[in-house]
């Protein structure tokens, strides 16, 4: 079976790499008036100062497509998975940085439930406001689409309203952009109440901007003669178009969603201030999707919270106890994965359960060390933390899959981050100095006391453990002699034990 990655080997019909216009007489990068300026500038600059022949060509990114060799596994996932085109846009950075975005968005697709065929991208200043790739790409595009089969093609950026309809209109199949692919992976993952909620929050923001229907579907205006003037049920009267009535009952999902996420919002709430209340110190593991977060929860808790090599596998927050090595007790609170360009409305729609990182004392920033560019990663997950507020929590970068990764890759990040160590969540590497380290940097008690308790009080024993740091511990004929620290409601209840200085 000859698969599509042999395709620009053995088609000439379709060129990646024309330098005419197509039959609308536009340039093939999109700019209609630059034609004949660029003819009189050398053969190796344009007027945005990029070269030419990049300009002008569409890079196909080697190694997109996902398709099958295995007969029935093909025939399977053909009955189920949309055959999608990776389109991006390289406005700045290296090329390896736009080749590993598109990469990035192919991963994306796969957890989606998509098998991507190829991926291209166009070399551009900045994208076009009309169709994101220019109108001579647009044509080439057009011919690879049709070429490969695709039904769906999914641009790397969000694109705007115009650009949506525009691609669609010209390309005559769905376009999808990164915001609205993010979204659809939630969803699919999303499993408590309020993780649903939230996502579905998410998605009505992002379609409220994004209403198109065919042709004049959505300006027509209701009719009937039941209601006020003859405007149909649920209508405000005649002139009423549809996507005036499509806009505003979105608008009522999305009050009442808000309404419930603040209900669950509140629940929340009571549980952080009930373990402010016992001074129960927290730590928040944050960072990229699929750096292995959960792993490292269940690593140092075993918590036993979903583990898979995919995307934004796990959605929920989870919060466990667990315990330093002198018994004092404090949470570990796994949170939701981030990826560059996260969507702000599924920030905004997130925001009460990224909280969890905001009032946390201590933060877990895991990076994928296997990763081609953990630098990307770390500051796409830190643009999300200083958005949330949570920016001055005390960071520590967590380098792991250390198993992996290529040890001189790791030195740059070490160098560069002084709170950094390297650890490897399947093989256990690492995790007792990531433990010494958590303990080390949790905030201490602040009140000292030098106490006698009976024999009997060994409940206030107890909670010293639990809830303070104890310095030395002695049994006497007279009871038991702590020197501790503690945070202020305990020392309330140790006064009366309290051993008198002398003067």
């Amino acid at each position: 079976m000859t698969t599509h990655s042999n395709f620009y080997d053995e088609t000439t019909d379709v060129e990646l790499d024309l330098v005419q216009g197509d039959d609308s007489g536009d340039s093939l990068t999109g700019h209609d008036d630059d034609t004949a300026y660029d003819s009189e500038l050398s053969p190796e600059l344009s007027t945005d100062g990029l070269e030419l022949e990049e300009r002008q060509a569409l890079r196909r990114v080697v190694g997109m497509s996902t398709e099958l060799t295995d007969i029935s596994e093909v025939e399977y996932r053909k009955l189920l998975l949309e055959r999608v085109l990776l389109v991006g846009v390289w406005t700045e950075g290296s090329a390896e940085d736009a080749e590993n975005s598109l990469a990035e968005l192919k991963l994306l697709a796969e957890t989606a439930g998509s098998e991507v065929l190829d991926g291209v991208i166009q070399r551009r200043k900045k994208p076009d406001p009309a169709t994101f790739i220019g109108s001579g790409k647009v044509a080439d595009l057009r011919n690879l689409v049709a070429s490969l089969g695709a039904d769906t093609v999914i641009a790397d950026g969000e694109l705007a309203p115009a650009q949506l309809r525009n691609l669609e209109d010209k390309l005559k199949v769905k376009v999808v952009d990164r915001t609205a692919l993010i979204l659809d992976i939630f969803a699919q993952h999303a499993k408590s109440k309020e993780g649903k909620a939230q996502v579905e929050l998410a998605q009505l923001q992002y379609m409220k901007q994004r209403l198109r229907g065919w042709g004049g579907n959505l300006s027509r205006q209701a009719g009937g003669r039941v209601g006020a003037a003859g405007g149909g049920i649920g209508g405000r009267g005649p002139g009423e178009t549809k996507i005036e009535t499509d806009r505003r009952r979105i608008n009522t999902k999305i009050s009442k969603l808000r309404r419930e996420l603040k209900g669950m919002k509140g629940t929340r709430s009571t549980m952080r201030q009930e373990r402010r209340r016992h001074a129960i110190p927290s730590v928040a593991i944050a960072g990229y999707t699929n750096a292995g977060k959960s792993s490292l929860l269940n690593k140092i808790t075993g918590a036993g919270v979903l583990v898979e090599n995919a995307l934004f596998a796990t959605l929920d927050p989870t919060t466990r106890r667990t315990t330093t090595s002198d018994g004092r007790v404090y949470t570990f609170t796994d949170t939701v994965g981030f990826v560059r360009h996260l969507p702000h409305d599924i920030v905004e729609a997130f925001r009460s359960t990224l909280e969890e990182v905001a009032d946390a004392d201590l933060l877990l920033h895991v990076v994928d060390g296997s990763h081609a560019d953990p630098f990307a990663q770390i500051q796409a997950v830190r643009e999300v933390l200083s958005e949330i507020g949570a920016s001055d929590v005390p960071e520590i970068i967590v380098i792991n899959k250390a198993d992996l990764a290529d040890p001189m890759a790791l030195a740059p990040i070490l160098h560069r981050e002084p709170r950094a160590i390297v650890v490897s969540a399947r093989t256990g590497e690492g995790i007792d100095k990531l433990k010494a380290l958590v303990e080390a940097s949790l905030p201490q008690p602040d009140v000292a006391l030098d106490l006698l308790l009976p024999y009997e009080r060994g409940d206030l024993v107890s909670r010293i453990h639990s809830e303070g740091s104890v310095d030395q511990l002695e049994h006497t004929a007279d009871g038991t002699r702590v020197t501790a620290r503690v945070h202020g409601d305990l020392a309330g209840d140790l006064t009366p034990y309290q051993v008198a200085t002398a003067q």
